[in-house]
């Protein structure tokens, strides 16, 4: 009996066409341990890509086409420079090429020495006439290490409800946020959750990671009352009946134990934005309004015509007539007329948010933090939303994004998110990712990047297989880079990576090399190589951001506790018997309380906090990771209260509220911003980083 399909290895054939291509035909769990890819995830993987695999002859034949096109081209569709470097492509052409280099400045120049940074176009003509157009990105080497030593929150915005927002965190409860941390509290800067746009309709996906589009913000985290034309809204009765409503939202999460309800709060405030559009803009409002528009182009056309159609046909473009699917036909661009009241809505709802954001880095600024907002980047879209919509060519039909069986998940991963295509990326000189990161860094002093590895490879998995049915497909890291490093440089932003987790080898150590900063979590950092205890702090690595907990963990309090054990147990998610879990749990935590002991790190803090205390032991938490030489230092604005509820449980839909808490003490009640700036726990935590040597900015 042969064996299924499915768990056939690659051929020979097969396997040197999808090296050529940057497809894997196998993967390494772990140092000791390779598996390979089925023959069926290959070939599917390398139709995503164009590239007919589908019988022996068919792979013989694109095999020798794509052998021929490698050995006769002179130049790869990019080509990437470092500044006060050569560069590898250009210098391997035939002696006699000529160049012809256009800048993005304008120049034509004959020479690649001493180009300014930039996404040039050089042209290539060898001795025997053969000639090659690529797009040349020239970027620095490195980014510059951020300035200073700084620590700083770490929040889920719409989890900081204020007196003043509408039942949710809002740009304005940003705003507030890092005047008053930068101000008094010293910190460097305050990082959020993706403000990317969600994809519409209820119920709304409350994922942030999950968004319609990255290159635009979502208009639900507005300050209605912070836009200059709210004042002159004429309709004040309908304006007080909105306001009540906001009110009774607010209250009912605040006081009532309600979820946040993202579906409630945009309703409310599409409602009150219609009223505040009718306010004509004055002249300098009109003026920055049209810049914009002249600034975003065709992107932000295409995402305002996108939520105009949406309106009409529902958010999933798949099931769309035939001719709005595509953002270019005739079709879409008559429906875009028709729109057109809408779609100017939707750009100028773009335009406020994002006026919002560049307002709330102000103030970060002003507050003298020497970062400010730190922005994340999710790492992929929603299958059905804008981005993929506008930029259908740029992504791989039939796949979705995810991770490969490990020793924490047998089954893998499956995110849902289709992956861009590194062909298409590299023929566009990477205008998906540049114009992508130029929008974000309008706004950020820092970007954190989610799944940072993705920039090196990203595990695509076909449509209707599980995760294990997947493979690895390489991007071109050196030219993802070279343009991450080009416009954080123009922006003067700092870059962060997460890069949790099982990470392949060389990855960290380019991105060092390159000035993005890693991300270190507490609880994870132990010596794997040796015995495999708590890591000291003087062994930790300084290019990261340190942090004793992330959005997808337990907050510290209920580490410390073992309370988040007690909570996966609760929902069926252990996969072991509850006393294993709790001996595991307790153990890990009794190794890093001895460690934080030994090193004198167990005492208390102002009011007489009895050291042995959960809350002296957050602060002794903190006051480890301002041991170790992490040049930046988070701290999860929850734990300054001693919140016990994670904000997004990994594994779980709707057995638990992920990304609808708003931030609780102790006891599970709700605390708003004005509470926490007054909060005697808070002070005292934040104490730790005055007091403690090394820990000020």
């Amino acid at each position: 009996m042969t064996a299924p399909r499915s768990v056939e290895p690659p051929t020979e054939d097969l396997s040197r066409l999808a090296a050529l291509h940057g497809v894997a035909t196998s993967y390494s769990p772990s140092p000791d341990r390779t598996v390979a890819a089925s023959a069926a995830a290959v070939t599917r993987v390398l139709a995503a890509l164009d590239v007919d695999a589908g019988t022996p002859a068919a792979v013989r034949g694109a095999l020798a086409a794509r052998e021929r096109e490698l050995r006769e081209r002179l130049l790869p569709p990019t080509v990437v420079c470092w500044s006060g470097g050569t560069c590898a492509a250009l210098d391997a052409l035939p002696a006699g090429t000529r160049l012809r280099i256009e800048t993005e400045q304008g120049e034509t120049r004959a020479a690649a020495d001493q180009l300014p940074p930039g996404v040039h176009r050089v042209t290539a003509t060898a001795p025997d006439d053969r000639t090659a157009r690529a797009h040349l990105i020239v970027a620095p080497p490195r980014l510059p290490a951020p300035p200073g030593r700084s620590y700083g929150l770490l929040v889920q915005l719409y989890s900081l409800l204020s007196r003043h927002s509408w039942g949710m965190g809002d740009l304005g409860d940003l705003a507030e946020l890092t005047a008053w941390a930068g101000r008094a509290l010293g910190a460097g800067f305050v990082q959020v959750n993706p403000l990317h746009a969600a994809v519409p309709g209820a119920p709304t996906d409350p994922s942030p990671y999950r968004p319609s589009s990255r290159r635009f913000p979502d208009p639900v985290h507005l300050r209605v009352a912070d836009i200059p034309e709210y004042a002159q809204v004429t309709d004040r009765e309908r304006l007080r009946g909105l306001l009540e409503r906001a009110e009774r939202l607010r209250a009912s999460v605040l006081e009532k134990g309600a979820l946040i309800d993202r579906d409630a709060v945009w309703e409310l405030k599409r409602e009150a934005l219609e009223l505040v559009r009718e306010v004509p803009l004055g002249p300098g409002r009109r003026a920055a309004y049209v810049d914009y528009l002249a600034e975003q182009g065709e992107a932000l056309e295409d995402h305002a015509t996108w939520c105009a159609l949406a309106e009409v046909h529902g958010s999933d473009w798949h099931g769309w007539p035939a001719g709005l699917r595509d953002p270019r036909s005739a079709d879409t661009a008559r429906a875009r007329g028709e729109l057109m009241d809408r779609v100017d809505f939707h750009t100028y709802l773009a335009w406020l948010t994002d006026t919002q954001l560049t307002a709330a880095q102000r103030a970060a600024r002003e507050a003298g933090m020497p970062v400010g907002v730190v922005h994340d980047l999710a790492v992929g879209v929603h299958p059905e939303g804008a981005d993929t919509w506008a930029q259908q060519e740029y992504f791989a039909a039939g796949m979705s994004v995810g991770a490969p069986p490990d020793a924490f998940n047998a089954r893998g991963q499956d995110w849902g998110l289709p992956p861009w295509r590194p062909d298409r990326l590299a023929e566009s000189g990477y205008e998906p990712f540049r114009s992508l990161l130029r929008a974000l860094f309008r706004y950020a002093g820092a970007l954190r990047i989610d799944h940072v590895m993705g920039l090196f490879r990203l595990w695509w998995v076909p449509l209707g297989e599980p995760p294990t049915e997947g493979t690895y497909v390489r991007y071109d890291a050196e030219a993802m880079l070279a343009v991450l490093l080009l416009e954080a440089s123009r922006a003067g932003a700092v870059v962060i990576g997460e890069d949790l987790g099982t990470v392949e080898p060389g990855v960290r150590e380019t991105l060092r090399e390159r000035g993005v900063l890693g991300t270190s979590v507490l609880w994870f950092e132990r010596d794997w190589d040796g015995d495999g205890r708590p890591l000291p702090p003087d062994h930790w690595r300084a290019d990261c951001l340190a942090t004793a907990t992330t959005h997808d963990l337990p907050p510290t309090a209920s580490r410390l506790t073992g309370e988040h054990v007690e909570l996966r147990d609760h929902l069926g998610l252990l996969t072991r018997p509850l006393d294993e879990e709790r001996a595991e749990a307790s153990a890990d935590t009794a190794e890093w309380l001895a460690l934080l002991a030994r090193l004198g790190l167990l005492q208390g803090t102002g009011g007489g906090i009895d050291p042995s205390s959960e809350e002296a032991e957050i602060q002794a938490v903190h006051r480890y990771l301002l041991h170790t030489p992490a040049r930046m230092v988070g701290i999860w604005l929850p734990d300054t209260v001693g919140d016990r509820r994670p904000q997004n449980l990994p594994g779980t839909w709707d057995q638990y509220p992920n990304w609808r808490l708003p931030i609780a003490d102790t006891e599970g009640r709700p605390v708003t911003l004005e509470e926490l700036a007054g909060s005697p726990r808070l002070h005292a935590l934040l104490d730790v980083f005055r007091h403690t040597s090394g820990g000020t900015p």
